[in-house]
């Protein structure tokens, strides 16, 4: 039914929990009246193909059944064709590893979603958009290049079935190879190009990363903007110092910390970098970033 929400389910995620889960928690949302369908992906990128093929059937109601990948899978095969189609609408059982971004507005995960589903409550929510050298892809939790990105590279390659110790042990090893180095890019209107080397950027819409880390406080997901969280060249034993404040966001008041909020990013690389973009890591040679305001209703 094309009224129904589609539920895209990414059974691996969790570490394969979602299977188990999954059933209990749609007979959940059946019996208080939330008419619910079903697919499973099998594999990476599958959720992707299954959004935009239900897009493109006529479906506008989708649930995000796993972590922030699934989400993230789902915003790419809605966009870009939900740009000049219908307002789609995502809702999410946060049944995987990772769950930042549903962490902007709850930390009881799935009990909350389900409520928000049963209730019906949504909100508009910006999409960010990446423009590379090998296409668009889009997203709406965090970007990142630098020493973020470089965790998370390490994690996804070398210690992807570890769960949360894989995820230290990343930030461990990521810095013994600690490395500062500049991402040139123009922010806006502004005349200069910015080469200055940095810890990490994050192009944030919303606050959380890593399940837990607050790296942009200050960001929102309804305001048109991109939250853009600059961590200057400070030192190893400073970053060890200051790693606390990662997870309160009050690292943004540190001497070489810097936020701003902007609607356009333009970057002047040399060569392609690893990004991480809503915990799912890729190399890009990127080129702009922008907001769609308000393009995704969120079931929250």
């Amino acid at each position: 039914m094309k009224d129904a929400f589609l539920a895209i389910v990414n059974p691996a995620a969790g570490g394969g929990k979602s299977r188990a889960l999954i059933g209990p928690a749609l007979d959940g949302l059946r019996s208080r009246g939330v008419s619910v369908d079903l697919a499973e992906t099998g594999g990476p990128k599958q959720a992707t193909a299954l959004a935009r093929d239900a897009y493109r059937e006529g479906r506008r109601k989708f649930i995000a059944v796993g972590g922030d990948g699934t989400s993230y899978e789902i915003v790419n095969g809605l966009f870009p064709e939900a740009q000049v189609g219908e307002k789609p609408t995502l809702a999410f059982l946060p049944l995987g590893t990772g769950n930042s971004f549903l962490r902007e507005f709850t930390n009881r995960g799935v009990d909350h979603a389900m409520e928000a589903l049963i209730a019906g409550r949504s909100q508009p929510c910006d999409v960010l958009r990446l423009t590379h050298a090998a296409g668009v892809l889009h997203y709406i939790n965090i970007l990142s290049v630098g020493f973020t990105a470089d965790v998370a590279t390490l994690r996804e390659r070398s210690f992807g079935s570890w769960g949360e110790p894989g995820y230290q042990l990343s930030i461990l090893l990521t810095l013994l190879r600690f490395s500062r180095r500049p991402f040139p890019l123009r922010v806006d209107e502004d005349v200069a190009i910015d080469r200055r080397p940095c810890l990490f950027l994050t192009f944030n819409n919303s606050k959380f990363t890593g399940g837990t880390m607050m790296i942009a406080p200050k960001a929102e997901v309804d305001d048109g903007l991109i939250e853009f969280v600059r961590w200057g060249p400070i030192g190893r034993i400073g970053l060890i110092r200051n790693l606390p404040t990662l997870y309160d966001g009050t690292h943004i008041e540190h001497p070489l910390a810097e936020r701003r909020s902007a609607k356009r990013i333009e970057f002047h690389l040399e060569e392609p970098a690893d990004v991480m973009v809503d915990g799912e890591v890729i190399t890009a040679f990127c080129q702009t970033l922008d907001v769609l305001p308000g393009a995704l209703n969120i079931v929250v």
